[in-house]
């Protein structure tokens, strides 16, 4: 029973835990990262003549700072380092193929249904006119069929998976990464910005960050299509309607870790509950709109907190010290 960190006899293995649980991070970091990268892409195509990719390569490029330079303006060599780069760590491939191998050791754990789609993503990513197309033909037609693939794993997930003990790793694993996601791509925009918010409130760019999240349409709704650099940070932020929102997936983080309680020890448990508390508070009591440094520590101090998160899952439910 692994560790012996969960306290029932009918419990998930610990290893079995820890693999859903990053099956799950693993391919919602494919998910946002893909659709970042198609709406990035879409944008560099308006901007053809000062366009730089160095804030998202900053984020997802492993490279040094003077390698990923040489190439911050050439969009065919970026995507082919972001998506299929086998030796970038963060690149879309590799959280396939991880994502791929944990769901592999834990087939008896997940839906068959589950299995498939998830193998077959990885068969479709390894496709040479995919391939083709992200180096030199037409980026956004293999990006659209990889996002739709990501689409359908998603609700694989949804219609086939039993709502026990796996479920519930895997959305804490699927909404951390959400959480940290949306975070990092609002620290890209104000990073384009170079944090003056006052001189960009108004700025159309802000449309693609809400592209990039899948809530441009739901922002328009709610604030009748006036496009202003605070409205889109609270929407971002505190929208509980807009499921990628932080405080949305932080809301689902301490739902399903809450769900752990009768399985865990009370001490571990008590930990858990604590820092999730804690950082849920931190997000639905904070009033950060256009102070561009408080936003920055702010979302940088939740960051952590969510990798916390994390580590207390790690040690607690998984056995890794």
């Amino acid at each position: 029973m692994g560790v012996g960190k969960l306290n029932k006899k009918n419990q998930m293995l610990s290893r079995v835990a820890e693999s859903i649980f990053w099956m799950a991070r693993y391919m919602e970091r494919t998910n946002r990262m893909l659709r970042m990268l198609h709406t990035k892409y879409i944008s560099s195509q308006d901007e053809v003549t000062d366009f730089s990719w160095s804030s998202v390569l900053q984020t997802y490029s492993d490279k040094p700072e003077e390698e990923f330079r040489a190439i911050e303006r050439n969009s065919p060599k970026v995507l082919e380092h972001l998506v299929i780069d086998r030796e970038n760590i963060n690149s879309v491939i590799n959280n396939i193929t991880r994502a791929r191998e944990n769901a592999r050791s834990i087939q008896d754990h997940i839906t068959k249904e589950v299995w498939q789609c998830l193998n077959e993503y990885y068969h479709l990513i390894r496709e040479p006119q995919i391939q083709f197309n992200i180096r030199a033909g037409d980026p956004v037609t293999s990006l659209d069929a990889l996002i739709r693939h990501g689409m359908l794993y998603n609700g694989t997930v949804d219609i086939t998976m039993a709502r026990g003990e796996a479920f519930n790793f895997l959305n804490i694993g699927r909404f951390l990464s959400r959480a940290i996601i949306t975070i990092d791509l609002l620290l890209i925009k104000l990073r384009e910005y170079n944090y003056e918010l006052e001189k960009n409130t108004e700025d159309p760019g802000w449309r693609f960050l809400l592209y990039s999240l899948s809530g441009y349409e739901l922002y328009l709704k709610t604030n009748r299509g006036t496009l202003h650099s605070d409205l889109v940070i609270k929407h971002v932020l505190y929208n509980t309607d807009f499921p990628h929102s932080l405080l949305y997936s932080m809301t689902r983080i301490t739902r399903y870790i809450e769900r752990l309680k009768t399985d865990s020890m009370p001490e571990n448990y008590s930990r858990l509950e604590f820092h999730t508390g804690r950082c849920y508070n931190n997000i639905k009591y904070s009033s950060i709109f256009n102070n561009a440094d408080s936003l920055k520590q702010f979302l940088q101090q939740t960051r952590n907190d969510l990798f916390d998160i994390a580590l207390l899952l790690n040690k607690f439910y998984f056995g890794n010290t």
